[in-house]
């Protein structure tokens, strides 16, 4: 595998700057840190980075915005994208996904929350590994749409959305609640969906509506292993 040269970390905290260079260090990946998200954004619009760490709450550009700001721009657009945020951040994760970050990185930041995601980012995948992509899985699925109840299971699964195999497909547009059994034996996540594909053979795409800083993060935690089986 290839090893990224350039990763940008951006806070404006210098003490979050720095704990994040030591854990990028000791994976022998070398990064630049910056506390002035403006300075973020004029450096993304002429420098090429392999990935880039951005916290949310930073004055202006945010991270949302910055992360609008670098998909927007040619160098940058590709680069995985991770975004810090604490655990009460619930309004800004939809905003966040619907600007272009890949995954999160959620407070308080330890080497054990980091090292999936370095993996990746460490793979240089950063095309492969947008939001959208899907892997394979099979998770029991139950739905509601109105005084409806549909069942079924996941053919592919995303941090933003799914494909499912059911008893019924639902028109376009429909949103609905479901209920998502990722393991045998734990609590399912609870999220709403819509849904924007559907398909002549009981399949219908959903995509995930404004899911919770809590869904979101058991949701990355049971995808990530399957991502980085398909990079080994």
């Amino acid at each position: 595998m290839n090893v990224p040269t350039r990763v940008l970390v951006v806070d404006d905290d210098p003490i979050v700057c720095e704990l994040i260079q030591e854990i990028l260090s000791a994976a022998e990946m070398d990064s630049l840190t910056l506390t002035d998200s403006a300075d973020a954004a004029k450096r993304t619009s002429q420098e090429k980075f392999d990935a880039i760490f951005l916290d949310v709450n930073m004055p202006s550009p945010n991270g949302i915005e910055l992360t609008r700001q670098i998909r927007a721009s040619g160098l940058n657009r590709s680069t995985s994208i991770v975004v810090i945020t604490g655990e009460e951040d619930r309004a800004l994760l939809a905003r966040a996904f619907e600007a272009g970050a890949n995954f999160f990185l959620f407070k308080p930041i330890d080497r054990h929350r980091m090292l999936p995601v370095i993996r990746i980012t460490k793979g240089s995948i950063h095309v492969e590994a947008r939001r959208y992509q899907r892997v394979k899985s099979s998770c029991r699925v139950s739905l509601e749409w109105g005084q409806e109840r549909l069942s079924g299971r996941t053919l592919d699964l995303s941090l933003g959305g799914m494909c499912l195999l059911v008893s019924r497909v639902l028109p376009m547009g429909s949103t609905v609640r479901l209920s998502l059994e990722l393991k045998a034996g734990t609590p399912p996540l609870r999220l709403a969906a819509r849904v924007v594909r559907v398909s002549e053979n009981d399949c219908m795409g959903l995509k995930i509506e404004n899911a919770g800083s809590e869904e979101s993060k058991r949701l990355q935690e049971f995808l990530l292993p399957l991502i980085l089986a398909k990079i080994d």
